[in-house]
């Protein structure tokens, strides 16, 4: 989309200065002295943001995972599997590897920002409490998915988005896994500190053996946040580049994530249930096949966006190669 363009502007010619009447640069002190006040106003909210968030993570106890070395096996174990499936966003993605550095620090981010969910989760839980199962349900598309949705692609929006490695609309679905990978990473952490006794008689092995049944579910649960994240980070790659409708296409991806997540969280349970009661197998065997028809549904869905996008990708690539080479032929057939 062209830039819109004020109408002295776009009556003018090029020999017209325009500065300060339609158009505006960087020339004089003051213009340096507000140029450099904007860019110090947008670091300090982002590190505000990142500063309230990591306050937060060390009052709740997420940082257990690096002071308790059996907490840290536990949540390494319980991330492999969203991990592996990260790892394949990312090298499915056509168009150039996303630099180590910019990965690295959006998973960090979307471990800090997943402690605002943390926070609003407790907070407005006890709303919905007085409604029984109808309340659970509300709660889990009223506030769950849509508040850890909105946190994950905040962690891409502070520091990837901004980026000129961000430079193609895939770009965000892979941004968006990895910051579904940090959500769910510190999201294991801290069900396993909750879950695990660390009174001293239960020291070493014994902590990795209480928290074996809780890090395996909290290992099939995680690979479900990189896919929700990538869904919303497909849709915040394809705002950036369709800037006149940014706003509908970053809610509608936010709509996706959280009825995909809200879903999944509101009929797990009753699911597994059922598939235990129909086959007999016992609870976290059951639970495992859900999610695996669950997360494989919407991973097909997600990975067969993530194809078209580089076959269309491959398409107009080749479809430039061969208008180049045909011009380059015409060139050296009328050569002398």
């Amino acid at each position: 989309m062209s830039r819109r363009r004020d109408p002295v502007e776009e009556r003018a010619d090029d020999a017209t200065d325009l500065y300060d009447v339609a158009t505006w640069e960087r020339r004089g002190p003051l213009d340096a002295v507000a140029s450099g006040i904007y860019r110090v106003s947008v670091a300090s909210a982002r590190l505000f943001v990142v500063g309230v968030a990591l306050l937060i993570l060390v009052a709740i106890g997420g940082l257990s995972a690096l002071t308790d070395p059996q907490i840290g096996v536990l949540t390494a174990l319980s991330a492999i599997p969203a991990l592996a499936l990260t790892v394949y966003v990312r090298y499915s993605d056509v168009t150039s590897n996303e630099p180590l550095s910019l990965l690295v620090a959006t998973f960090l981010l979307g471990v800090l920002t997943a402690n605002f969910a943390a926070v609003l989760n407790s907070y407005t839980r006890g709303l919905f409490a007085g409604l029984g199962f109808l309340g659970t349900v509300l709660f889990f598309f009223l506030v769950v998915g849509p508040v850890e949705e909105t946190v994950k692609l905040l962690a891409v929006r502070l520091y990837a988005y901004g980026t000129d490695s961000f430079e193609a609309v895939v770009d965000g679905a892979v941004y968006g896994a990895v910051a579904g990978l940090g959500f769910a990473t510190i999201e294991n952490a801290l069900y396993i500190t909750q879950s695990v006794d660390v009174a001293p008689a239960t020291a070493g092995l014994g902590i990795i053996g209480a928290g074996g049944g809780i890090t395996a579910i909290r290992a099939l649960a995680g690979p479900g946040h990189v896919i929700y994240s990538a869904f919303a980070g497909y849709y915040l790659g394809l705002a950036k580049f369709n800037p006149r409708n940014r706003g509908p296409i970053v809610v509608k991806g936010l709509l996706i994530a959280t009825l995909i997540h809200a879903t999944y969280n509101a009929t797990v349970g009753i699911a597994s249930g059922l598939i235990g009661f129909a086959t007999g197998l016992p609870q976290l065997p059951a639970f495992l096949v859900y999610v695996l028809i669950y997360d494989g549904i919407f991973g097909l869905i997600l990975f067969r966006k993530i194809r078209r996008y580089n076959q269309t990708y491959r398409t107009v690539h080749e479809d430039e190669a061969a208008e180049e080479s045909v011009v380059e032929s015409e060139v050296t057939e009328f050569d002398p």
